[in-house]
Formats: structure tokens, C-alpha cells, sequence
């Protein structure tokens, strides 16, 4: 087949698709551990990891080999007939995380709306607030996805602006803040409140320590349940399994996502307790291809992978190290350094009328591929399957590029 150029495939999308997303102009064909090839194989540092889901890194061989055996055999049976890896994947998951029950779902969105329907769920049949009148409580600069609902929790423009009218009785507070938690949690009907660990669509906004923990324990006084969105901070990306585990909490939902299958297809899954998750009854929620046996083998996969590779331990390690090489960027270009484990971020001061996103198609152009977030903040998540000797490679590129840019 002939070779096409980049710009082939940019003109493809920009003729027949939608304009929702802006990418930076790499049209990759190939990915292996760290790093990906585009059209030409010029190869590159991979430091978004498709926002975390690829946590072990492209294409690993045990993941590929899983999928590859379990699709050639049965991939879909719907939730109408029972399947032979479903009830394995449940097992794994709930006793490696210590919960009575798992749902699994597709995307990471499907998986919040999960937990905001069990959490409301819950507030009928268990706490007894009054049917239609359960509140949850979001943070201000929170993202969970471009649903309706999710949009509903917004403050940024871009994903709520004209797509209104908007689902009732969500409440915003600011993130990292006890008191107006408190405050909020002695009004009536609050059901529950989610919360990212670390806000990552925000600029990777990490709270002061102790901010969870206080936080559940607030939400235990007042018999409200703590939702954990552990989609981006889950599955080792911030040091621990899950964020959460760095203040030794367990949070009533847990939700997680992106990397639960190791990048190769949507795979989600919210967890709980029985008391919670036995509100459900047949009919009331479910999906087409939740639990189906191909996304079931690659998330067990997947995350034996994370556990038998010390994947968190890793990032853990790496991240410290990836952190104190940014300490060295120029600090007229980078006002501030921000992050846990492999999940980090720097501020760009404009300079010269460049921004974050300058510097990201810079970035490109050196081999190494990041993603601004708003106008002046670049995420840096690279696999964490990666090296004390690629975290190097990859922190001399950014240094290279602040420096070179002009």
C-alpha cells in the first residue's frame, strides 16, 4: 500500500469528521512501550499516554497476547446470557481493591453517570431523602466527561456553553477547600459528593494533603457517600493503585477507567459496597457491552500487569525524578510545577506571544508529545512503564525546546 503523508490523513478528518477536538499535528501508525511512530516512523516520546489509558505503556505483549486469544474465541454476549469471564474479572477486581461489588461499564463517562445513579439510588432507598430531591455535591474545575450530566457540573465554558438546559440538583463548591464542604453537607438532601483526587483536565490541581481524608470523614459525619472519579489519578498512574490510597482512604465508590485495559478499548467499572450497590434492581441500569468477556480478559490483564510489574512503585520512583529535572526549567518561561507520581504538570509564562500550546507543537518537533490544557498549562503523563534513563531523554527535550524556543 502506498505511503500517504501526514497531511493525507489531517485533510481525511478535517473533510468527514467533526471539529470537537484540535490535535497537534502528528498522525501516528505504530506505538511500543513509550514511545510512537507517525507516518514517516519518526519516533516520539509519548507524555500523555491518551490521558492515562495507556498506563503500561503501547501494545504490551501480555495485554496484545490476551486480547488476541479471548477475540478469536467470544468477544459479546450483551448482559442476556451470562459469560465465562465476567464473574472472573469481578473477582479479581473487587478482591484486589477490597470492595463486595464491581459494575463494569465502557467509557469513563458512563462509569460517573453509574455512580451519580447509585448514589441517588441510594439516597431513596437507604438514607431516605425524598424521592427527586437528592442533591450531589461537584468541584468546581471538575471533568468527568462531555455527557450531558457532566456537563452539568462544569465551570469551564467550552464544555457547558450552549448545551443547555442543564441537569438539576448539582451543587459546585471550590476544590480543596474543608470549610465549604462542611458548609455544604449540613444542607438537606446532599446524597453524595464526587470528586477527582487530583483534578487533572484543570492543570493537574493536586490538594493539600490530608484534603481527601478530611473530606471523607466529613462526608461519613453527615451520612453523605464519598465518590472517588479515579479514571485518570487510578491504576498506579499517581504512585499507589489508586490516588486515594496515598491518605490510606476507601472511598464508598470508587470509579475507574482509561488505563482499566491498558489503552486497548473502552473498559470501566465503578465499585462499592453491598449496601450500596444491591440498591439495583434488574432493568434499571446496565449496557450492551459492560462485561463482555474481551474487555473482561484485558482488564484482568491489564492490571496484573500494573500489580506484577510494580507499575505504581514505578511511577512512584520516576515521578520524583521527572519533577526534579522540571525544578530546572527556566523559571522566566515555567511559573509553576505541579504533580504526583507520573501525573505532572508545568504553568507556561507567555513569552514573546507563545503559549502552551507553542511550546507543545515544539515539543513535537523535538520528539516528545504533550498536550496543553487550557492556555498556559502542559500535562506531562508518560507511561509508567518507563525509565530512569527515558525520563531523562524526555526532560532533556523539555529543557531543549524552553530553551530553543523563540
Amino acid at each position: 500500500m502506498e505511503n500517504k503523508s501526514s497531511q493525507y490523513y489531517i485533510d481525511l478528518e478535517k473533510q468527514y469528521g467533526a471539529f470537537n477536538y484540535e490535535p497537534i499535528p502528528a498522525v501516528l501508525s505504530k506505538g511500543f512501550g513509550i514511545y510512537v511512530e507517525d507516518v514517516y516512523g519518526k519516533k516520539y516520546i509519548d507524555c500523555l499516554s491518551a490521558y492515562s489509558a495507556l498506563n503500561q505503556g503501547h501494545c504490551h505483549p501480555r495485554i496484545v497476547k490476551a486480547m488476541q486469544e479471548q477475540a478469536a474465541r467470544l468477544t459479546l454476549t450483551s448482559r442476556a446470557f451470562y459469560n465465562d469471564k465476567l464473574g472472573l474479572f469481578e473477582e479479581y477486581i473487587t478482591n484486589l481493591l477490597g470492595y463486595d461489588r464491581v459494575l463494569p461499564m465502557n467509557s469513563g463517562v458512563e462509569a460517573c453517570e453509574t455512580a451519580v445513579k447509585l448514589c441517588r439510588k441510594w439516597a431513596y432507598l437507604v438514607k431516605g431523602i425524598p424521592q427527586n430531591q437528592a442533591r450531589i455535591i461537584f468541584a468546581k474545575g471538575n471533568f468527568w466527561g462531555r455527557s450531558i450530566a457532566a456537563v452539568s457540573t462544569s465551570t469551564d465554558p467550552s464544555s457547558y456553553k450552549d448545551f443547555g438546559p442543564f441537569v438539576p440538583n448539582f451543587d459546585l463548591i471550590p476544590y480543596n477547600d474543608l470549610s465549604a464542604l462542611e458548609q455544604k453537607l449540613k444542607e438537606a438532601n446532599i446524597a453524595g459528593f464526587m470528586v477527582e483526587p487530583i483534578q487533572g483536565e484543570a492543570g493537574v490541581i493536586v490538594p493539600d494533603h490530608g484534603y481527601l481524608s478530611n473530606a471523607a470523614a466529613l462526608c461519613k459525619k453527615y451520612g453523605v457517600l464519598f465518590i472517588a472519579d479515579e479514571v485518570q489519578t487510578g491504576m498506579g498512574r499517581t504512585g499507589k493503585m489508586l490516588c486515594c490510597d496515598h491518605e490510606d482512604i476507601k472511598p464508598d465508590i470508587v470509579v475507574l477507567g482509561k488505563a482499566l485495559s491498558g489503552g486497548m478499548m473502552p473498559v470501566s467499572a465503578v465499585l462499592c459496597n453491598d449496601e450500596i450497590m444491591l440498591t439495583l434492581k434488574p432493568g434499571e441500569h446496565g449496557s450492551t457491552f459492560g462485561g463482555n468477556p474481551l474487555a473482561c480478559v484485558v482488564a484482568i490483564e491489564s492490571l496484573k500487569v500494573i500489580v506484577e510489574e510494580k507499575l505504581a512503585e514505578n511511577a512512584m520512583q520516576m515521578g520524583e525524578i521527572f519533577r526534579a529535572e522540571l525544578r530546572k526549567l527556566p523559571s522566566s518561561k515555567v511559573s509553576a510545577i505541579r504533580g504526583k507520581g507520573l501525573l505532572n504538570a508545568i504553568d507556561i509564562i507567555p513569552f514573546n506571544g507563545k503559549t502552551a500550546k507553542n511550546v507543545c507543537l515544539a515539543l513535537k518537533d523535538n520528539g516528545l508529545l504533550a498536550k496543553q490544557t487550557h492556555d498556559h498549562t502542559i500535562r506531562f503523563a508518560p507511561p509508567l512503564i518507563i525509565s530512569k534513563e527515558q525520563v531523562m531523554e524526555a526532560t532533556r527535550i523539555i529543557a531543549y525546546t524552553l530553551e530553543t524556543i523563540e
